[in-house]
C-alpha cells in the first residue's frame, strides 16, 4: 500500500486537530475533522496536490465542522458522520450560541459511516471505528498498513475526552478505549483531536484516567 500523505494541523476556534490524508498514486484526499479555516485547508490541499474527495467527522461537536460547509461547497466531496450524532449535527447552530462562535451552515451529512467499513480514499483504506462516549456517534479512523489512529476526542495524551458534555458517557468511553482502540498494535500513532499525538503503548501505560496494569 502507497504511505499517505498526511498534513495534521490546528484550527481555530477551539485548536481542533485537521487532518488532511491523499493517497500519492490518485492523488484523492480526505479532510478529518475541519474545525475551521475553510481558506487554509484547500491551500494546503492543493500545496500538497490533492483533490478532496472526502470530509469525515470524529463527532459532530460545532469546534469540528465549522469548515465543513464552505469545503463541501467547494469540493463537493462526500460528507461523513456516524448517525448516532445526527442530533447533535442538527443543533450546531445552538452549539455556537452557547459558546459564542459565530455559526457557519452545514448541509446535513450525506453518508452515515458504519462500524468497522473500510472508507476508499483512491488506494487508501481508513478502518471506520465506532468509538462512542464523548459523543454517542464518536469515531476514529485507523489506517492499520501505517500505525495510525485518528481518534478525535475519544483520546488525547495522557487524558481522554469529556462526558459531560452533550450525549457523554463515561462507561462508554472507557470501553471504547478498552476495547477498541488500546487492542490496537502499541506501536500505532494517535492523532488526538486537540493537542499533541500520542501513541497507543505509551497510552496503555501511562493515560492517568484508563491505563492497562
Amino acid at each position: 500500500m502507497p504511505v499517505p500523505i498526511r498534513k495534521t494541523f490546528s484550527v481555530p476556534p477551539l485548536g481542533c486537530n485537521c487532518s488532511i490524508i491523499g493517497d500519492p498514486v490518485t492523488k484523492q484526499a480526505v479532510v478529518v475533522d475541519p474545525g475551521g479555516s475553510p481558506e487554509r485547508i484547500l491551500r494546503d490541499a492543493q500545496q500538497l496536490g490533492l483533490t478532496i474527495t472526502h470530509i469525515v467527522h470524529t463527532h459532530a461537536h460545532f469546534d469540528h465542522f465549522l469548515a465543513a460547509g464552505e469545503l463541501k461547497k467547494a469540493t463537493g466531496a462526500v460528507l461523513c458522520l456516524h448517525q448516532d450524532d445526527l442530533e447533535l449535527w442538527k443543533n450546531l447552530e445552538m452549539q455556537c450560541r452557547l459558546f459564542g462562535t459565530a455559526y457557519v451552515p452545514a448541509p446535513l451529512p450525506e453518508y452515515w459511516l458504519r462500524d468497522g467499513e473500510r472508507l476508499a480514499i483512491g488506494q487508501l483504506s481508513l478502518v471506520a471505528l465506532h468509538t462512542p462516549g464523548h459523543t454517542p456517534g464518536s469515531m476514529s479512523f485507523h489506517l492499520p498498513d501505517d500505525k495510525l489512529v485518528l481518534a478525535g476526542d475519544t483520546l488525547f495524551r495522557g487524558s481522554i475526552g469529556r462526558t459531560d458534555l452533550w450525549g457523554g458517557d463515561f462507561d462508554a468511553i472507557e470501553q471504547s478505549i478498552r476495547e477498541r482502540l488500546y487492542t490496537l498494535d502499541d506501536a500505532t500513532a494517535v492523532v488526538t483531536g486537540h493537542g499533541p499525538d500520542t501513541e497507543i503503548g505509551w497510552e496503555k501505560e501511562s493515560n492517568q484516567f484508563i491505563r492497562v496494569s
